[in-house]
């Protein structure tokens, strides 16, 4: 067969493959999940095959490389480097799976579909799935839906579409929402792709509206603003783009008119007031001391979470997860270097933008008489991925792979064009070069695929793990295969402590030495957790607990103490010091911890309430028999 055709195929085969990674990710709830991301690391695997394969098939491949793609393999290996120095190895290890995802669609993304024709089914799909999804939420926002998909959706009066997270989708649409109107109002293309570009850009404009995302709202709303001001310069568009400011201000202005709970949204951030129920201000306030203390490395990848409860306000009991504000979680999470790299690459990402600029579009007075669809995309584009550098000061959408992924596909696209400005990033590939590409390709196929089938069997047996509290043999059974198939998961080894303490609870009420028989078992796996995750207090809690169900109350005091150093304002940690004072007999000092607890968590405290009932009993009688 001739190697052209082959080639030609190949090709083909990334686009349906990069295509099928971005539908499917908003699809499946942003791909935020395990089972979801393995789908897309599976076939970030095939498009990483199928770019080797090309390489060995042309006589002479090219390469194009901008600035930017040395700002992402720096990126890369500053990552493996903290990835290698991390205190918590899993997390770090996760957290670097999805760069090395993300950096080779990147880079097979610009090598591969640098062509206006796959630009533009890449640029069209998503606009279409972008209308698509948003039809769904003004579904959920008109009937009052809580489901998305089989899931309850927590976020009740507010469209999410496929997303969990209003925020999420709006952060998805508002990427799109200015590509479509750019093909729209500039692109070369037939009456009737404009007028269905046109009507896509319009139903996420209100999909957009109705996921009640103040966040959300201000990005597209400044993207737009950037947009009608770049077209008003042009004779020809000038006219389009006041008439699209003054349909979209209307819009907005009735749309706002008929929904009093959006009306109460933008209430709450009228000027100078701070709404008591966004906890980002706090959040912020956390994050900001985190990256303080760890000022040039920070605290490691994807770290934050795990390192929170260390900074956490009384105000949050609840995880956070990410810190709502993309720029600080860098900060904490990487470091003043690591964000660096990362602020470099936007830099180079506009910088090129503005160099490639003028030779996208035509001529001022060639620009009236003909559109070009090579600008629409670079503006449309550009303008997308501002929206998300604005969103992000107050949502986290680059860590939702959907959308950390379109992203990185429209950064790469908009850096392929500058092949049409200069030859200096075309780089022939030689045959040194070629294996040394091939060996990278092929370690990274392997290093995923590795991971992939790793994490996958954990997947496997995870899901199996019985929530019956009498089922305790079967959970241990699964768990113990899970932490076979992965044994650096914490959460594996905290599952296995409390099913063996549960055991133990349930063995003390029939007897101590039953009792002395089990615990030791749950000590030994708190104790794993310990050295897997040493900045998880409820391994310390749980340790300390069965220490002083056999009466070694004088051991356990120093695990305490170290929760308490891991987690000074959680309520968890606290109602548990409680729950150990109550032990001990030391009521008064136990009434201390477990109000305290109450006050940090008034409800859904089972710990702090039942002992904090015991406890004043205890004392009443106490103070009667006086």
């Amino acid at each position: 067969m001739d190697r052209t055709v082959v080639d030609r195929w190949c090709e083909r085969g990334v686009l349906a493959l990069v295509l099928a990674i971005l539908v499917f990710g908003p699809l499946a709830t942003g791909a935020v999940r395990t089972l979801e991301f393995l789908i897309i690391q599976g076939l970030t695997i095939g498009v990483m095959t199928l770019w080797g394969i090309r390489l060995w098939l042309r006589p002479r491949p090219k390469l194009l490389w901008p600035p930017i793609c040395w700002l992402v393999v720096a990126f890369v290996a500053y990552a493996i480097g903290r990835y290698l120095t991390a205190d918590i190895e899993y997390v770090a290890r996760q957290e670097l799976i999805r760069i090395l995802v993300y950096a080779f669609l990147f880079l097979a993304i610009l090598n591969n579909l640098h062509g206006q024709e796959e630009t533009q089914i890449v640029a069209f799909t998503m606009v279409f799935l972008g209308m698509a999804i948003s039809f769904y939420a003004i579904y959920q926002f008109l009937t009052g839906s809580d489901h998305v998909w089989h899931f309850i959706n927590p976020y009740k009066h507010r469209g999410s579409g496929t997303y969990i997270s209003p925020n999420h989708l709006a952060g998805f649409l508002g990427m799109l929402l200015p590509v479509a109107l750019t093909y729209t109002l500039v692109g070369r293309l037939k009456p009737l792709t404009k007028v269905l570009l046109g009507y896509a850009a319009l139903v996420m404009v209100a999909g957009i509206g109705v996921t009640v995302s103040r966040g959300g709202w201000v990005a597209s709303a400044l993207a737009l603003a950037v947009l009608c001001g770049i077209l008003v310069r042009y004779r020809t568009f000038r006219i389009q783009s006041l008439v699209l400011l003054v349909v979209l201000i209307a819009g907005g202005a009735f749309f706002i008119s008929r929904s009093i709970y959006i009306q109460h949204r933008l209430r709450e951030v009228s000027a100078g007031e701070k709404v008591e129920s966004d906890v980002r201000y706090e959040i912020w306030d956390a994050t900001a001391r985190m990256w303080q203390d760890h000022l040039w490395w920070g605290v490691g990848p994807g770290h934050f979470d795990y390192r929170f409860r260390e900074y956490r306000p009384n105000q949050i009991q609840a995880r956070p997860d990410c810190a709502h504000n993309e720029y600080l979680n860098t900060l904490a999470d990487w470091g003043l270097a690591g964000t660096a790299i990362v602020a470099a690459a936007w830099v180079a990402l506009y910088w090129g933008v503005v160099k490639i600029w003028r030779h996208v579009r035509r001529a001022d007075r060639d620009f009236g008489n003909q559109h070009t669809n090579k600008f629409a995309f670079v503006l449309g584009a550009s303008l997308g991925l501002f929206a998300l550098l604005v969103h992000s000061v107050v949502d986290f959408n680059l860590h939702i792979p959907a959308n950390a992924i379109l992203a990185i596909s429209l950064m790469a696209l908009t850096t392929s064009h500058w092949r049409f400005a200069t030859e200096r990033f075309w780089n022939w590939i030689d045959p040194p070069l070629r294996l040394g590409l091939s060996a990278v390709l092929l370690a990274g196929i392997a290093y995923l695929g590795y991971q992939a089938a790793r994490r996958g069997s954990e997947y496997v047996w995870l899901q199996r793990v019985p929530e019956a509290p009498n089922s305790a043999p079967a959970r241990l059974a699964a768990l113990a295969k899970a932490f076979a198939a992965e044994p650096r998961n914490f959460e594996t080894t905290y599952a296995l402590a409390e099913t063996y303490r549960a055991q133990c609870w349930q063995a003390f009420d029939g007897g101590y030495d039953a009792y002395r028989a089990l615990a030791p078992k749950a000590m030994e796996w708190y104790g794993a957790g310990m050295k897997l995750n040493p900045y998880d207090p409820r391994n310390h809690v749980g340790y300390g607990m069965c220490l002083d169900r056999l009466d070694r109350t004088s051991e356990s005091e120093p695990f305490y103490d170290k929760a308490d150093l891991l987690d000074p304002n959680g309520y968890f940690t606290a109602a548990h010091v409680g729950w150990h004072y109550v032990q001990v007999g030391n009521y008064a000092a136990a009434k201390v911890w477990l109000e305290r607890s109450r006050r940090l968590q008034w409800k859904n405290n089972w710990v702090a309430d039942t002992y904090l009932e015991l406890v004043n009993q205890r004392l009443r009688e106490a103070a009667a028999a006086r």
